[in-house]
């Protein structure tokens, strides 16, 4: 009876957890499918707690949205791949997906004073472990 009892608690605990697996919080890298021979490992972004520590609560401050190259404060691109509107070649006057991440995050990092501004600071094999 009790290995039943343990058994079931298992499963309900498992079963409850999975959703969470799948969450935004378990992003751990931001790697663009677009990129298909980067020169440097994915950047290392766990995106909650970046935004916990950053204290950012509205998503459009780094989802930002709008059309035709104009930014619209109130609208924001949650779920849109970023080489959806910035391809991995920009026609002129439009921003690369390289610049407009590299904007996006160094640019808001060196505004801040805070956060990662050179390249092997997020640009890290997170398989590789850990230097001491």
């Amino acid at each position: 009876m009790t290995r039943y009892l343990i058994l079931a608690l298992t499963l309900t605990a498992v079963l409850c957890g999975a959703p969470l697996a799948f969450s935004q919080g378990d992003m751990l890298v931001i790697k663009p499918e677009a990129f298909t021979s980067p020169r440097r490992p994915p950047a290392v972004f766990p995106h909650d707690a970046h935004n916990e520590k950053a204290k950012i609560d509205d998503c459009a401050a780094c989802h930002h949205g709008g059309e035709n190259g104009v930014r619209d404060p109130k609208a924001t691109s949650e779920g849109v791949p970023c080489a959806d509107c910035h391809p991995v070649v920009a026609a002129p006057g439009r921003t690369p997906l390289m610049r407009a991440y590299h904007q996006q995050c160094i640019g808001c990092h060196l505004e801040k004073k805070a956060g990662p501004a050179a390249c092997g600071q997020c640009h890290v094999d997170a398989a590789a472990p850990a230097a001491k």
